[in-house]
C-alpha cells in the first residue's frame, strides 16, 4: 500500500458471523406468552423448538425468556444456551451473551459455533487477546472453519504477524470455486501487507472474477495500481468502487479517487471532486486535513518544494501523530536532509508500528544516514515477516554491502536479480562482490553479464569502470589467484 493509506482490516468475518447469529432473527410478528402451554414447558426440546420459533418471528425478548425456561427445565441444555446467546448479542447484550456463549461451549466442548462465537463477540469488543484461544480452539474442532481464518488472521494482523495472517488467509481459500469473493479480498489484504505483491494481485483478481463490484479488492488493486505508477488504471478501479459503494463511504473513496486523478495528470478534474466533497459538508476533522494536504499536491509546483514541505509540517502541528503525514515528510526528506527524514519515519513507525512500509521507510532512511549496522538489523526482521519486500531486500544488500560484508550482500543481490532480471546494474553489484571475496573467475563472468546488458546511457559510470577492471582481472583468473573467502590482495 502507499504509505498514504493507512492498512485497514476486513471485518467480512465478524459481519458474517453476526449474520449466522442473527439469521433467525429475519421474521418480524407479535408473539404473546400465552403462546406457553403446560405441554410444551414439560417437554424441553417442544419448548425449545417453540423458542426457536419466536426467535426466527423477530421476538428476540420473547425467545430469550423462553430458553430460559427450557433451561430451568434442562439445566445442561448446551443448544439452548447458544440460541440464547444468539438473541442477546442480537439486542447489542453483550456481557449476557457472552455468560452464555461460555456456558454452551463448557457444555458441548465438541461443538465448534458456541467457540466461534464467544470469540468474534469478543473480537468486536477490542479484546482480541481473550478471543484469539477461541478462534483457535474453533479451528481445531473445524479446521476449515472460513469465519474463523480470516477473523484470526485479522487478529493476527493486528498483532504485527503478518505472516501467520497470510497463511491463515490462505487456508480460508479453496480453488474448488466455493471461496467468497470477500474471503479472497480478504487475503489479498493480508498479502498486501506483508508485502507479497504479486501474491495480492493475483489475491483481488480472484476476487474480481468472481464479483466485479467488491469493494475491498477494488480499492486495494486500484492502491496497488498507483503504486506501481499505473495512475489511469487506479482511477478506473477507484471510479468504479465509487459507483457501487454506498452513501456512507462515498467521500472517504473520493478522497482517494482525487489523488489519483492528481498522480494521473487529471488535476482539474481532481479538483472538482474535492470541491464536490466539501459541498457535501460531511467531512470529518481528518478528512478535511486530508483535503488540505491533497490541494498541496495539486499544485502545479512539486512537493519537494520550501512551501509545500512548510505546508505540510503545518498540517502536521495539529495533528502530531497523523503516520500518513509522518511517513510523506519522511519520503520527501529522505535525499535533502536524511536525519530529518529519519526522524520523520521513526515517529509513523512509532504511531504504527505493525505497518511494513513505514518500517521500511524508516530502516531506508537509515542507509541514507549511514547508519548502516542498525538498518540491516530492522531490514532482516522486515524481511523476515515479508519475504518478498524488494525495497528491504535492495536497501539491505546497500546496508551489507556498505558494511563490507560481502557475502551477505551477494546473497541480497542474487535475490534482486531474480526478482528484477531486467535490471542490469544488479549484475555489476554481483560482480563487485565476488571480486570483493576474491572469487575472480565468478566476477569476470559476472562483469561481462553486466557488459552485455547496460546499457551506457544509465550505465555509464559502472561501465567504465568495469572496462579498467577487466585487464588485471582476466590476468589473475587466468592465474589461478584468488580464493573463496578471501579478499583480494
Amino acid at each position: 500500500m502507499p504509505a498514504w493509506s493507512r492498512f485497514k482490516t476486513n471485518v467480512f468475518a465478524l459481519a458474517l458471523m453476526l449474520a449466522v447469529m442473527c439469521a433467525s432473527a429475519s421474521k418480524v410478528a407479535a408473539q404473546t406468552r400465552d403462546d406457553f402451554d403446560a405441554e410444551d414447558a414439560a417437554d424441553p426440546v417442544k419448548l425449545f423448538e417453540r423458542c426457536q420459533d419466536f426467535h426466527q418471528k423477530g421476538n428476540l425478548q420473547l425467545a430469550i425468556e423462553c430458553y430460559e425456561e427450557a433451561l430451568k427445565v434442562r439445566p445442561e441444555f448446551p443448544e439452548a444456551e447458544f440460541q440464547k446467546g444468539a438473541a442477546l448479542a442480537a439486542l447489542n447484550r453483550t456481557k449476557e451473551a457472552e455468560q452464555a456463549f461460555h456456558r454452551a461451549a463448557e457444555l458441548r466442548r465438541d461443538w465448534a459455533l458456541p467457540q466461534l462465537s464467544l470469540a468474534v463477540l469478543l473480537a468486536r469488543s477490542n479484546r482480541g487477546r481473550e478471543a484469539e484461544p477461541f478462534f483457535r480452539r474453533t479451528l481445531q474442532l473445524d479446521p476449515k472453519n472460513q469465519t474463523a481464518l480470516i477473523a484470526l488472521a485479522d487478529l493476527r494482523a493486528r498483532a504485527g504477524d503478518p505472516r501467520e495472517a497470510v497463511e491463515l488467509a490462505r487456508r480460508a481459500t479453496t480453488s474448488d470455486g466455493n471461496t467468497p469473493a470477500a474471503v479472497w479480498a480478504s487475503r489479498g489484504m493480508f498479502e498486501n501487507a506483508a508485502g507479497d505483491k504479486v501474491a495480492a494481485a493475483a489475491s483481488f483478481e480472484r476476487a474480481l472474477a468472481l464479483d466485479a463490484n467488491e469493494p475491498t479488492a477494488r480499492v486495494n488493486r486500484a492502491e496497488m495500481r498507483a503504486t506501481a505508477g499505473e495512475y489511469t488504471q487506479a482511477v478506473e478501479d477507484m471510479r468504479a468502487s465509487l459507483k457501487a459503494s454506498p452513501p456512507s463511504e462515498r467521500t472517504r473513496l473520493s478522497l482517494r479517487l482525487a489523488r489519483f486523478l492528481g498522480l494521473a495528470g487529471m488535476k482539474d478534474e481532481a479538483r472538482r471532486v474535492l470541491t464536490e466533497v466539501e459541498r457535501d459538508g460531511s467531512l470529518s476533522a481528518e478528512g478535511t486535513r486530508e483535503v488540505a494536504a491533497l490541494r498541496i499536491e495539486l499544485e502545479d509546483a512539486p512537493e519537494n518544494t520550501p512551501e509545500a514541505r512548510a505546508a505540510l509540517e503545518q498540517l502536521l502541528e495539529r495533528d502530531a501523530r497523523n503516520a500518513t503525514l509522518l511517513a510523506r515528510l519522511g519520503g520527501i526528506y529522505r535525499t535533502i536532509d536524511p536525519a530529518r527524514s529519519l526522524e520523520y519515519f521513526r515517529r509513523a513507525v512509532e504511531v504504527e508500528p505493525s505497518n511494513i512500509d513505514y518500517a521500511t521507510g524508516y530502516a531506508a532512511a537509515l542507509v541514507q544516514a549511514r547508519r548502516f549496522e542498525p538498518a540491516a538489523t530492522i531490514l532482516r526482521r522486515i524481511i523476515t515477516v515479508a519475504p518478498e519486500n524488494y525495497t528491504a531486500h535492495a536497501n539491505l544488500a546497500t546496508a551489507l554491502d556498505e558494511l563490507k560484508r560481502y557475502r551477505e550482500a551477494l546473497a541480497e543481490y542474487i535475490w534482486i536479480r531474480e526478482k528484477r532480471p531486467d535490471l542490469a546494474v544488479t549484475n555489476f553489484f554481483i560482480a563487485r562482490a565476488h571480486d570483493m571475496l576474491g572469487e575472480y573467475k565468478e566476477a569476470l563472468a559476472a562483469y561481462e553479464t553486466f557488459l552485455t546488458k547496460a546499457d551506457a546511457q544509465i550505465n555509464g559510470l559502472e561501465i567504465e569502470k568495469v572496462k579498467l577492471r577487466l585487464p588485471s582481472l582476466r590476468n589473475q583468473a587466468a592465474r589461478g589467484e584468488g580464493s573463496k573467502g578471501r579478499k583480494k590482495r
